[in-house]
């Protein structure tokens, strides 16, 4: 079968890679029909994270499961189904306790037959990790590009919300214009926000942002976007969603949170001086986040949009085939994209 394979910096490349087969009773294979280059992805595209050389890549998988294997009990072939970027039992203590990325028989997408950015993947625990589309959604191509960033970018902005704790009436100020700080939005709005402050670089984006339900935008940086989000919420805001991970991100949220508020922070951290540290001490302001337990939120989030009361599809801006992956990665890496939607016919 065809794969997204990681070749070093720069450099993904579309290789023949051995069919994933059953290992594991626990296991199904799925047969991908959409999936995404994520922002995540970027770290490594750009050296930024060490990634293994030859490793097949991506982790937002939707399609057809095509074979299961005997212990499994939720999914059968010909099933459609997505899966959140984490590998999760469903039964251990913390996928009973909802953090199913610490799940102790789980993992993470990569590696031999468990790259989402290729024709097939193996996936273990398929019980706990596949989430099935009701029969009558199975086929509605609107519904799926509205539920494929559930596999990660809906569900990580709606982490973030939920960290910081984001209620009916509430001012939220999301950190981040990207394809999370977008779904962040999103989620804000869909728990009652009432003003929703985005704060970007790209004024584009900024616009899809205001399109998606925030009601003032902050395009400024550094001291002066602290400043601004400052006047905005006369001396900052309870509720702040961090979605991006980067230290001038993370600084800029200790900056604008106010006192005794919470940051929900879901930007894998890049950090080498933790300085932001320091004013969220002397503010008794929470930090509150971590990789988002996305197959915690599947069910309810699934249900809004199949409502048509949710709907992140928006974020794709750009849709190529597997053999245009390649090219997904540098438009999003150029910021010529927002996020990519991947396409396999088969």
């Amino acid at each position: 079968m065809k794969a997204a394979v990681y070749r070093g910096p720069g450099d993904i490349r579309i290789e023949d890679t051995p069919e994933p087969e059953i290992e594991e009773q626990t296991d199904a294979i799925v047969r991908i029909t959409h999936t995404a280059v994520c922002g995540s992805d970027l770290w490594f595209y750009r050296g930024e994270e060490e990634e293994e050389e030859g490793a097949p890549v991506g982790h937002e998988p939707m399609g057809i499961v095509e074979e299961v294997g005997d212990d499994v009990r939720s999914v059968e072939p010909g099933d459609r189904v997505f899966a959140p970027f984490a590998i999760s039992c469903g039964e251990c203590e913390f996928c009973r306790k909802g953090i199913h990325t610490s799940c102790v028989n789980g993992g993470f997408w990569g590696g031999e037959g468990r790259g989402a950015q290729g024709e097939k993947i193996r996936a273990p625990q398929a019980d706990g990790t596949l989430v099935r589309v009701p029969d009558r959604y199975a086929d509605d191509e609107d519904a799926l590009e509205a539920l494929l960033p559930l596999t990660d970018v809906m569900g990580t902005g709606h982490h973030a919300a939920v960290c910081a704790d984001v209620e009916p009436g509430d001012t939220a100020v999301v950190i981040g214009d990207g394809a999370v700080g977008l779904c962040a939005v999103l989620a804000a709005k869909r728990l009652g926000a009432e003003r929703i402050i985005a704060v970007g670089h790209h004024e584009d984006r900024l616009e899809l942002a205001t399109e998606l339900g925030a009601t003032e935008v902050v395009s400024s940086r550094g001291e002066e976007a602290i400043e601004e989000v400052q006047e905005l919420t006369y001396g900052g805001a309870n509720h702040v969603l961090e979605c991006v991970g980067a230290e001038s991100s993370l600084e800029t949220a200790a900056g604008v949170v106010r006192p005794g508020g919470n940051i929900g922070y879901v930007g894998v951290p890049h950090v080498e001086d933790p300085t932001f540290l320091q004013p969220l001490f002397f503010s008794n302001a929470s930090l509150t986040g971590g990789p988002a337990p996305v197959r915690a939120y599947a069910e309810e989030l699934m249900d809004d949009v199949l409502q048509g009361t949710l709907d992140p599809s928006p974020i794709f801006t750009k849709t190529v085939d597997l053999d245009g992956v390649p090219e997904g990665y540098e438009a999003m890496d150029e910021r010529e994209a927002i996020k990519v939607l991947v396409k396999i016919d088969q």
